[in-house]
């Protein structure tokens, strides 16, 4: 498979592309002025704890205090314990997001929280999710320190192989490579890309990263609460680090100084990769060179069409994701069951690529076109299944049921295209509808005839309106109005304010 990494950096945002031959794949964009703070290491001071929740709120220094779930507590750490008392308690992959196997949350070592913690408490955390609307980050004291080859687990005493290795010869053959180069007692996760590699590449790696957590440490034990530790690196070297494995043939950006930067970083910790790195000098800017900007702006359409002309509809909700197939105009020849099939599984790509680029996560439904068949069923659930391998996100689904739905859940790690890109729409608050000008018109009528009814000394109304409803109330009622201003012995007069949304209107004595 073709892929290459596209950067357009400037001082303002960084933009990483993942193409898949000569096809947006990922997108992901870092602000400047407003950078996550996934990985970001602090010393927080516990402010509350919530037993009913088992939730504790920790101040980090941010505007909004960070949330800690029990599960994502380090049990060992907050007791003190010695580590061979926590033989047997499960750890997962967390810190390489896309291949965990279940959030730490689900660890039940059966202490409550406010057994570990108490306020006013300072410990060290690590963010795990970005704030998010009104919440806060989430956060754990599970440290993780992500190198090229290894995650690095200071906390934990646990060896793991990213699920990804699917040889079973290799993932003992690197457990053992790690357990002679690691430190007795502390945690590792190979990660995909060391797959194949020598212990001279894991102790390049480890180097780093011992000397790392060693100065975090130091920083901790000398400085108060509420405090940055550690950043992350920003999106440029995160996607050198993530992204550009053996398989990218090569990484192009249009910024001579973070080109040069690349370059320098490879240089010192990815060798056999600053040849692939480009510096793209065409006036035209690198993102419209290469096509990614079409590409963006089609995937904030709620609507994609199928090459068959059939068509996926993507609505997003508050509790979860709805993507619906349609034939379109695609009727096929001759048997009804064939074209649906035929819809379907040419859908079922085009969902997993939106999905991806889109970076749509949390609870999704799929509602295909409906299936006699059961074989026909199966067919698309085996091709759903299919296609979802090549994401890196983890993802679970469910039988298709017997109206046609595929539930499934994605792994959320980051804002989707649409928020990152998107505000709501200021006009309808996010409703995606307004109410009618009929309706408005009607709901005037309403009022005028309520306030008209009460008897109360006036000789006129002012109406203020929106121009389209001011259209409508004399095209359609203006023989209404006569009557009521004839039979109330009123004048009516009616003010046309551009400036008022459609929706709002004010009815004033004169």
């Amino acid at each position: 498979m073709h892929s290459e990494i596209i950067i357009n950096s400037n001082p303002r945002e960084i933009r990483v592309a993942l193409m898949e031959n000569n096809q947006l794949v990922e997108l992901f964009i870092e602000h400047k002025a407003n950078k996550g703070i996934v990985g970001n290491i602090y010393k927080g001071k516990v402010t509350k704890i919530l037993p009913g929740m088992q939730v504790a709120f920790v101040d980090i220094g941010l505007e909004k205090a960070g949330f800690l779930y029990v599960g994502d507590i380090d049990v060992l750490d907050m007791l003190d314990l010695d580590e061979t008392e926590g033989n047997g308690i499960p750890l997962t992959e967390e810190p390489e997001k896309e291949e965990q196997d279940k959030p730490r949350r689900e660890m039940n070592h059966g202490i409550p929280i406010q057994d570990l913690l108490k306020e006013g408490q300072e410990i060290m955390v690590q963010v795990a999710k970005n704030p998010l609307g009104t919440k806060g980050a989430r956060i754990t004291t599970y440290i993780s320190l992500p190198g090229r080859y290894l995650v690095y687990m200071p906390t934990v005493s646990h060896i793991n192989v990213s699920r990804r290795i699917e040889d079973e010869v290799e993932k003992e053959r690197l457990k053992m490579v790690i357990s002679e180069v690691g430190r007795v007692g502390e945690g590792y996760i190979v990660r995909t890309a060391g797959q194949g590699c020598e212990k001279d590449d894991f102790e390049t790696d480890l180097n780093f990263l011992h000397r790392l957590w060693d100065n975090l440490k130091k920083n901790s034990d000398n400085c108060g609460p509420c405090r940055l530790l550690y950043e992350d690196f920003n999106l440029i070297f995160r996607s050198i680090r993530d992204l550009f494995t053996q398989d990218v043939e090569r990484l192009v950006i249009d910024s001579q100084e973070d080109s040069d930067k690349c370059v320098e970083f490879c240089s010192t910790y990815l060798p056999h990769l600053a040849d692939k790195i480009e510096l793209y000098s065409d006036p035209m800017p690198i993102f419209d060179h290469f096509g990614i900007e079409l590409d963006i702006n089609r995937a904030l359409d709620r609507k994609v069409w199928l090459k068959s002309g059939g068509f996926i509809s993507i609505d997003l909700t508050e509790a979860l994701v709805a993507i619906d197939v349609n034939t379109g105009r695609f009727v096929g020849h001759t048997d009804p069951e064939e074209t649906i099939l035929k819809t379907n599984l040419e859908a079922v790509k085009e969902i997993v690529y939106q999905l991806r680029l889109r970076n749509i996560g949390g609870i999704i439904i799929v509602d295909f076109i409906d299936m006699a068949k059961e074989e026909s069923k199966e067919i698309v659930w085996n091709a759903l299944n299919q296609a979802l391998k090549g994401d890196r996100s983890r993802t679970k689904i469910l039988k298709i049921s017997e109206l046609g739905l595929a539930e499934m859940t994605r792994k959320r790690v980051r804002e989707s295209l649409v928020q990152n890109l998107c505000d709501p729409c200021f006009y309808c608050e996010g409703k995606a509808y307004i109410k009618s000008p009929t309706t408005i018109c009607y709901e005037i009528i309403r009022e005028m005839q309520k306030r008209v009814s009460q008897n109360l000394p006036r000789k006129a109304l002012q109406v203020e309106v929106h121009p389209a409803i001011y259209d409508l109330m004399f095209q359609e009622e203006s023989s209404f109005i006569e009557e009521m201003e004839e039979q109330h012995k009123i004048e009516i007069n009616f003010q046309v304010n551009p400036k008022l949304h459609q929706e709002k209107y004010s009815i004033s004595a004169g």
